[in-house]
């Protein structure tokens, strides 16, 4: 068994990522990202880790990152860098506005030489460009001496009470790649497993720190709440009564065609007023959260509720505005798919 690797995680948000491999015995050294109010979550949440709060295209390892870790190595680095707007005629461009978070991913990758690490991003990145904007990822990095896999992973077969996709390239460094993906869990977590010991918020004022509404009732409530014994972030939405009124039409896990004629065109969005089902995981958590709804009562999910939906333990705690929270959230990696990556990165760095 060795020691443990050190990580540091780029574009790490609230730090999900961080925290997937936390649980798998990884220790992360730092955590880089432009938005404040996400850093402070991550700070209070990984205190060992340090942080640093700007644009990844200006930060450099021996300049920024390297003071901050007591010469450390860097083991692993791990992100997801946005790629809204990525083109492919100036993908090889450094000063190309468009593409200048994921080459300024595989530049630290360059200047610090890990032994591996893990991009995830939106599955259409792999057919973008009808594939070449994902080919020219893998060639970058074997430019750079990595052997690099990719796969789209479901995060509701790792645990995590949500079916969202992501893709996943892990480069490892050297001419051969022994990494294996995690094996997926033939059991799948529903809404109702994931929320049912949660207050339910329906005409009570919504308190900063609350009781649970009963013990936990399966192996996810208890892993959830194993640090915990309290619920925070979990404060209702105000609806009108128009609103509620409109939620309460909508059965179990139907959405917008369940509504009577008239109200179907209220929103329109695809996923316009959908209702989770109590027996499913939920669909993917965004950073809105306007257009979903508890699969039994007639308000949005908490912040509290989607990061039980995203696999955060309840001992993980939110800061910033309300906004900024669900935003945090929606964009986080889920902690569980995490620490499956981690923990098949790791099965597959000790036996070289």
């Amino acid at each position: 068994m060795t020691d443990s690797f050190n990580v540091i995680d780029l574009f790490c948000g609230c730090g999900g990522f961080s925290n997937g491999f936390i649980q798998a015995g990884f220790n992360v050294l730092i955590g880089i990202d432009n938005n404040e109010a996400a850093l402070k979550t991550f700070t209070a949440n990984h205190n060992t880790a340090k942080t640093i709060c700007g644009d990844i295209v200006q930060i450099s390892y021996h300049k920024d990152i390297k003071p901050l870790i007591n010469d450390k190595s860097v083991d692993i680095i791990i992100g997801g860098p946005p790629c809204q707007g990525m083109s492919l005629a100036g993908f090889r461009k450094l000063d190309d506005s468009r593409n200048r978070l994921y080459l300024s991913y595989i530049q630290l990758v360059r200047e610090i030489q890990p032994k591996a690490f893990i991009i995830e991003n939106v599955p259409g990145l792999v057919s973008l460009y009808n594939g070449k904007i994902k080919d020219s990822i893998i060639d970058e990095f074997n430019k750079i001496g990595y052997t690099t896999k990719y796969k789209i992973l479901l995060a509701n077969e790792y645990g995590v009470p949500q079916r969202r996709s992501r893709v996943v390239f892990v480069g490892i460094k050297g001419a051969v790649n022994n990494y294996q993906f995690p094996t997926p869990s033939p059991y799948e977590v529903t809404c109702e497993q994931a929320l049912s010991d949660l207050p339910p918020l329906i005409d009570e004022i919504s308190e900063h720190e609350q009781a649970y509404a009963s013990k936990p009732q399966n192996d996810f409530q208890k892993q959830v709440r194993k640090n915990s014994c309290i619920v925070t972030n979990h404060v209702a939405a105000a609806h009108s009564d128009a609103v509620k009124s409109t939620i309460s039409l909508v059965p179990d896990g139907g959405n917008y065609k369940d509504l009577p004629e008239e109200f179907r065109d209220s929103r329109k969005y695809h996923v316009a007023w959908t209702r989770f089902s109590r027996s499913k995981p939920a669909p993917t958590i965004d950073t809105g959260h306007r257009h979903h709804f508890h699969y039994e009562y007639n308000r949005v999910p908490t912040v509290r509720e989607c990061a039980r939906l995203q696999s955060f333990s309840d001992d993980f705690v939110f800061y910033g505005s309300k906004t900024e929270q669900f935003k945090q959230v929606g964009n986080a990696v889920p902690p569980l798919m995490a620490k499956a990556i981690a923990e098949s990165l790791k099965a597959c760095l000790e036996t070289r």
